[in-house]
């Protein structure tokens, strides 16, 4: 099955893709390998939540956020290769936490964006992962996902 017959198939439809907030590209090209730009939770052109983890925003609700993240990040993928068919597999997940100090549930809320790549790709969305606990992120959202997908 096509990831595009898979995305159906879920019931999923992917997000438009937000325009960049600052100096960069939301996917650069190099080598067989496509490096999506840091995705934070956008809808409207807007912010969907701002807070931190541990304070205004739970696990759950995090976990959401990094799912809508990677969304946003193969929505990238497709506006930029022109197919999600390119895409031989994601290699590297990189998830930042805006989180309260002593905060240590990271890998639960990076789970949403995992899942969901797992959930569209099957084994080639099996990838390695960080899951990294920050003081505080662009626009003050809770979440940010940075994706690197090897290319076919």
């Amino acid at each position: 099955m096509t990831i595009e017959g898979r995305l159906r198939e879920l019931g999923i439809e992917l997000p438009p893709v937000p325009a960049p907030v600052a100096s960069y590209v939301p996917v650069a090209v190099a080598g067989g390998v496509a490096y999506v730009a840091g995705q934070v939770p956008f809808a409207d052109g807007a912010p969907i939540a701002r807070g931190l983890l541990g304070r205004e925003i739970s696990v759950e609700e995090g976990a959401a956020l990094a799912r809508r993240c990677a969304l946003q990040a193969l929505a990238a993928l497709r506006a930029h290769l022109g197919s999600l068919e390119r895409v031989a597999g994601i290699a590297k997940v990189t998830v930042f936490v805006a989180s309260v100090e002593g905060f240590t549930d990271q890998p639960k809320v990076a789970n949403g964006a995992s899942d969901l790549f797992t959930e569209v790709l099957g084994e080639a969305g099996a990838h390695a992962r960080s899951a990294v606990g920050v003081a505080g992120l662009p626009l003050g959202v809770p979440v940010e996902v940075e994706v690197i997908a090897a290319l076919s």
